[in-house]
């Protein structure tokens, strides 16, 4: 274990050069990493690391969802939910039926049950991926909420597939009634176990006397939990950790303390940084012994880079069909919920939201997780698999993480004014006058009266908010003025609170100021 530790300080060393490199160039960080992955992997000399595919889903799947579901809207999400659901469902479905369908007609070997192994495996995008691209380049809110619902949700839809596929071809026979009945109960017990889990997690961060390490270190431990209990009941873990992610994030504004928030975005921001180049790299350090096992079985490694391209086109052809049969659905079925302004090449919208169809780490952990061994037999197809699921993960990064940008910003398919929401500006404003207004209320009727009314301190912090200026210097701040100052900002809190129930506010926006009272606290209370 001692010799394998540089190993592991220069893999990481080498990740967060990458992420810096990725920065610098302006590019997501997934293309870089899969890419150092790859070139990594077949440098002589490397350690040889071998991990339990069961030990996949349990180590890297839990957080990487937990932390997907938290940064959702799920009010956002909440409105657009035929769409993410059609998205999330209907068309992995289809997406895994056509891979099964092309892989069993041209791939020798490849069964129908094979196929649909597969395509469970590469069907989901990547919401991680997803969002490190469109970073670079604006696009509408519906289509970034749209795109975060679908990548969040459709991990459990493809698992689900995956699953009954991997059981299929490892026994040889399904059952479509015992099928069925587990399908529903994946669904129904995954996401109740989840939403109960994180009704009793956020009790617990409420009831119990915690501070902002132990905040952190309870909200690391939930989605392992979650999706440990689940999976003990035979129901879908997927599920429950992201139910219990959107229900532990939509109460997150009312059971953490401020220190406890900056802490835990700020420590789950690099674990799952970390996690995301791990998992590139593990697959990297495994395609030497891959390619090895192919060879054994005697197919080329050409024509198995062949077959994931072909499966490659499939995934990227059907989104784009699924997408053009999507937005022609809601112009006949649907029109009202269309937006006001149509853009200008509104037939390029399908192409280009079909062009977000990035594959990343999800997918790999899912062909990583395929057991070496199934009943005393070895799993059949396993290597080129693997194979595959790495070239269609590599060619969506690349080829389509390096051009969807492109396309975007030279098609001019979104007008400018679609991209500049007017109405988030103006919800902005509402927001920090009510904050103003707000403080200035809870002063007046709780503090005019008493001592502090003849205070020059007490003066200033009323001229403070009265002129929405920030104080040059604290000095002056008295303890006391000091926790009537912490109280004004609880204020602002319970304020954002119920303002964030109107369904036409945006959330991002009750986030960001959320932040920045979290911000002055801390800093009142480290000053």
């Amino acid at each position: 274990m001692h010799a394998l530790l540089p190993f592991f300080l220069a893999m990481i060393t080498v990740i967060v050069l990458l992420n810096m490199l990725a920065t610098k160039m302006k590019v997501a960080y997934p293309i870089l990493l899969v890419m150092g992955g790859l070139l990594i992997g077949f440098i002589p000399g490397l350690p040889d690391i071998h991990i339990n595919p069961d030990l996949i889903f349990l180590v890297f799947l839990p957080p990487l969802l937990f932390f997907s579901a938290g940064a959702a809207s799920f009010k956002e999400m909440r409105k657009w939910w035929r769409m993410i659901g059609s998205f999330a469902f209907l068309v992995v479905f289809i997406t895994a039926l056509a891979v099964a369908i092309v892989t069993n007609r041209f791939i020798p070997g490849f069964s129908i049950g094979i196929g649909f192994l597969l395509g469970g495996i590469v069907s989901p995008p990547d919401a991680v991926s997803t969002a490190a691209i469109t970073r670079f380049v604006k696009i509408p809110k519906v289509l970034t909420t749209v795109l975060e619902g679908e990548s969040l949700v459709n991990d459990a839809s493809s698992l689900i597939i995956f699953r009954f596929a991997l059981i299929a071809v490892g026994t040889g026979q399904f059952i479509w009634q015992d099928a069925t009945v587990s399908f529903l109960w994946m669904i129904i017990g995954g996401t109740g176990i989840g939403l109960l889990l994180g009704w009793i997690f956020v009790q617990m961060h409420k009831l119990l006397p915690t501070d902002a390490s132990t905040d952190t270190v309870f909200i690391l431990m939930e989605p392992y939990a979650m999706y440990w209990i689940a999976e003990q009941v035979h129901s879908s873990g997927v599920l429950a950790v992201v139910a219990g992610g959107l229900y532990i994030s939509k109460k997150w504004l009312t059971f953490l303390s401020g220190s406890s928030r900056l802490r835990a975005v700020s420590v789950w921001e690099s674990f799952i940084f970390l996690l995301n180049g791990i998992v590139f790299f593990i697959i990297g350090l495994a395609l030497p012994d891959i390619v090895k096992g192919l060879r054994t079985e005697g197919i080329s490694i050409s024509t198995a880079i062949g077959y994931g391209v072909l499966v490659t086109v499939v995934l990227i052809v059907i989104r784009i069909i699924c997408c053009y049969i999507a937005q022609l659905a809601t112009v006949i079925f649907r029109r009202k919920i269309l937006p006001a302004e149509i853009p200008r090449r509104a037939y390029l919208v399908p192409l280009i939201m079909g062009w977000t169809g990035m594959r990343g780490v999800v997918s790999l952990a899912a062909a990583l997780s395929i057991p070496v061994m199934y009943n005393g037999v070895a799993f059949p197809q396993r290597n080129l698999i693997l194979l595959i699921t790495f070239v269609v993960i590599f060619l969506t990064l690349v080829v389509q993480g390096l051009t969807l940008p492109y396309f975007i910003t030279k098609s001019n398919v979104f007008d400018r004014r679609l991209l500049i929401d007017s109405s988030e500006d103006e919800q902005d404003k509402k927001i920090k006058s009510g904050l103003r207004k707000e403080v200035r209320t809870f002063l007046k009727h709780k503090y005019d009266n008493g001592h502090l009314q003849n205070s020059v301190v007490f003066q200033k912090m009323m001229q403070h908010w009265e002129e929405n200026e920030k104080a040059d210097d604290d000095d002056w701040m008295s303890e006391e003025t000091k926790q009537v100052y912490i109280a004004s900002i609880e204020v602002q809190r319970r304020y954002l609170t119920e303002l964030n129930k109107e369904p036409d506010i945006n959330e991002d926006l009750i986030r960001r100021q959320l932040y920045l009272l979290d911000l002055q606290e801390e800093r009142l209370k480290l000053g």
